[in-house]
């Protein structure tokens, strides 16, 4: 089969709110595909050139937050965030989307992985830590949405336990509670495929556990 070219002309709006949209990539006669997604109609990723492709940002940022401390070995910080979908609270890594002013900063992933570390954590990232881009992007699942994160390291120096807060969380946002995990516990978690409470968990969180106990995050 040839590849599909999908053209602005192609797509049909179906569902347009404020949070998500959905359209039908109608790729050729009789042919459909639907994309859930965050983008307007002139930002789809199917209808990017190549080049608009290779150099497009992504919606979101992931944080891999690693906490050092002389009193502890080192731990990844997670947190527990409710998921409307899924009806439960998950463990994952914080996270949030570029703000639209944050697009034209020198490094908007960055900007966005601290304000969302602040406000999700109560962390501030001081000139002591260190922050690096991981990832410039990644899709979620391109089966049915072009939604896309780019992840971010952020090594926490010097960490003091007492600054976690989830108080700064915006009011669709609901948390309960930190879970910080060492590199045993960290393998523990990918082995059984269940985080401490016996459920199951996010992809990204998969990705931000492995991560961790690649040690890669050290030679950076």
């Amino acid at each position: 089969m040839n590849k599909p070219v999908i053209t602005k002309e192609c797509v049909k709006p179906l569902l347009d709110t404020k949070f998500v949209k959905v359209f039908d990539l109608q790729y050729a006669e009789g042919r459909h595909y639907y994309d859930a997604t965050r983008r307007s109609l002139d930002q789809l990723t199917a209808i990017k050139s190549d080049e608009e492709f290779n150099t497009m940002q992504p919606d979101a940022a992931t944080v891999y937050t690693i906490l050092l401390s002389k009193d502890s070995e080192p731990r990844m910080l997670l947190h527990y965030e409710y998921r409307y979908p899924i009806g439960r609270f998950m463990i994952s890594p914080p996270a949030g989307l570029i703000d639209p002013e944050d697009r034209s900063a020198e490094e908007p992933l960055i900007v966005t992985a601290k304000r969302e570390l602040f406000e999700e954590t109560g962390l501030t990232v001081k000139d002591e830590d260190r922050v690096f881009v991981v990832n410039p992007l990644v899709f979620s699942t391109p089966g049915m949405t072009d939604e896309c994160n780019g992840l971010v390291c952020v090594i926490v120096n010097n960490f003091d336990e007492k600054a976690l807060s989830q108080a700064n969380c915006e009011s669709t946002e609901c948390f309960d509670g930190f879970c910080l995990v060492t590199k045993e516990e960290a393998l523990k978690m990918l082995r059984d495929g269940r985080d401490p409470r016996g459920n199951f968990y996010p992809a990204y969180t998969w990705m931000a556990l492995s991560y961790f106990v690649s040690d890669e995050w050290k030679r950076v």
